[in-house]
This record gives structure tokens, C-alpha cells and sequence, in this order.
């Protein structure tokens, strides 16, 4: 059987596409390594602000904790309590 796709389905579809690779992208941002250990305070609090100033560095991690801290000022101010306080973490872990 062919099924001929209408444009509204199609614009639908790649709606729904978009969205599932906003939350991967998100997830896989925010996700937990062992280098950039972010809480999930940190993964709730800045998701939009990754998306926001350095969604050209998804899926890269470092790039995105390189990109967050440049534009540290722009950061909503939940995010950058909470990204200055797991970086401060991260770096006494580190010294230790």
C-alpha cells in the first residue's frame, strides 16, 4: 500500500522530531561524566540557557560548560547560582 504524506503531516512529523531531539539534546547536555558532574538542579536550572547561548556546542559538553561560564552574565540567575556552585565542587574535588 502507498501512503502519500500531506505537507500538514509532514510539518507535524518534523515538528515532533525537533522536540525529541530538543530533550535528547538536553538530556545528553546535561547528562552526568565524569569530568562535568552538573546536579540536576543544575541540569533543570540551565537547560534553557544551554539551549539559549550555546546551542552550537551540543552535544560537546566541554564546549557547553566553556560556553556557559564565557557568557556567565547572560545566564538566568538560578542557573548561575547553581553552575558556580558545581564548578566550585568540581574543582575542589579536583585539588583534593
Amino acid at each position: 500500500m502507498i501512503t502519500i504524506f500531506r505537507s500538514q503531516d509532514l510539518e507535524r512529523a518534523g515538528r515532533r522530531a525537533g522536540v525529541a531531539l530538543a530533550v535528547a539534546a538536553t538530556i545528553a547536555v546535561l547528562s552526568p561524566t565524569a569530568s562535568f558532574a552538573f546536579s540536576a538542579e543544575a541540569q533543570q536550572m540551565c537547560s534553557g540557557d544551554a539551549f539559549r547561548l550555546c546551542s552550537a556546542e551540543i552535544p560537546n559538553i566541554p564546549r557547553i560548560t566553556a560556553c556557559m561560564v564565557k557568557n556567565r552574565s547572560q545566564l538566568s540567575s538560578g542557573c548561575r547560582v547553581v553552575l558556580d556552585r558545581d564548578l566550585a565542587a568540581q574543582r575542589r574535588a579536583a585539588a583534593e
